[in-house]
């Protein structure tokens, strides 16, 4: 009866995954969200902008993701630590930190993806036209 049951389990989290995603990410996405929680004001603050503006132009894919926000939350946790200022750790502008940060994640990025597809598109057409 225990192995009836856990059959049942295994089968319903396989449905839920399926519709909501891998539950482990979910889980990683929390402990990074715990995490900024921790931080100062300020510092919170700004990597909660940094979050949705990568959030938006970053990887597609959840692992990416997620290492880039676990990556971004350990270096705003020992900028904290250290007492770095948030001007020394994003620099005069903001977007340039984001999107040199963004560049140590290519892999998964919709930008990278569309790209690719343009180029096909391009490379099909000329290659039955030559």
């Amino acid at each position: 009866m225990a192995t009836e049951s856990n059959e049942q389990k295994s089968r319903y989290r396989q449905y839920l995954e399926m519709v909501t995603g891998p539950l482990e990410d979910k889980r990683r996405y929390r402990q990074y969200k715990a995490r900024t929680e921790q931080l100062p004001a300020s510092y919170h603050t700004a990597i909660d902008a940094l979050q949705r503006y990568m959030m938006f132009f970053g990887p597609g894919k959840a692992d990416s993701l997620l290492a880039m926000l676990e990556d971004l939350a350990d270096l705003f946790e020992q900028s904290a630590a250290n007492g770095t200022p948030i001007r020394a750790v994003v620099g005069e502008d903001p977007v340039e930190f984001a999107e040199a940060f963004l560049r140590n994640y290519p892999e998964g990025q919709w930008i990278s993806r569309e790209r690719e597809r343009l180029a096909n598109a391009i490379d099909r057409v000329t290659d039955d036209k030559s």
